[in-house]
């Protein structure tokens, strides 16, 4: 068989799909073996810009004739195509589970001990990783918040204290003016402290408008 045969017999394959004329021929590859050719053509299908039919023909030794073995349509190096897929615990950001949405702990998270769901515990990589997240948060000793404050939270009578081993730089604002309900680190602090003297003056003084 000749190559212009070749190309039309591989050509005539890709239209009995039904899916889309085969556009320009856009080269042959031989693969690995004796007997056996791949014809490329440019896909002109919407959607699949820079992809490519490719279509295997292979033959037997001393044939005069080829045989259509493989079509399929593949992705050329300039083709547009998915990105790679990220599983979704790792694309998952806080605040993106609504109420209804479940997310499992994997069987060997890290961050708890091994056995049954109802009697895991934290692990300590878990407890440290808890308190590297909020120690860097904006509740944090070193947050631009904090560097403002007169005082701190570790003397205001509006930190709960955490229970357990984080009870010791972590507790739960309880002042509904200021971080209510957050978990604030004792370095942290803010205006609304407990130990914020009342605000006196009479304001700005009282004076007549002089009369032109």
């Amino acid at each position: 068989m000749t190559r212009p045969e070749a190309v039309r017999l591989a050509r005539r394959a890709v239209d009995d799909l039904g899916e889309g004329p085969a556009g320009r021929h856009l080269g042959v590859a031989l693969p690995e073996g004796p007997g056996a050719a791949v014809h490329r053509f440019a896909a002109r299908l919407p959607g699949y810009r820079g992809w490519e039919w490719h279509v295997v023909l292979a033959a037997a030794p001393g044939a005069d004739r080829a045989t259509v073995s493989e079509v399929a349509l593949v992705p050329g190096e300039a083709a547009l195509r998915a990105p790679e897929w990220v599983p979704y615990e790792e694309r998952l950001e806080p605040g993106d589970l609504g109420p209804r949405d479940l997310l499992p702990p994997a069987a060997d998270d890290p961050r708890l001990t091994p056995g049954e769901a109802a009697q895991r515990r934290l692990t300590e990589a878990g407890l440290a990783a808890a308190a590297r997240r909020w120690t860097e948060s904006d509740t944090g000793p070193g947050s631009a918040f904090a560097a403002e404050a007169i005082r701190s939270c570790a003397s205001c009578a509006f930190l709960i204290p955490l229970a357990g081993e984080l009870g010791g730089e972590f507790g739960v604002c309880a002042n509904e003016w200021a971080f209510d309900g957050t978990v604030v680190h004792r370095g942290h602090g803010c205006g609304a402290h407990s130990a914020t003297p009342e605000v006196t003056g009479q304001g700005a003084p009282v004076g007549d408008a002089d009369v032109v």
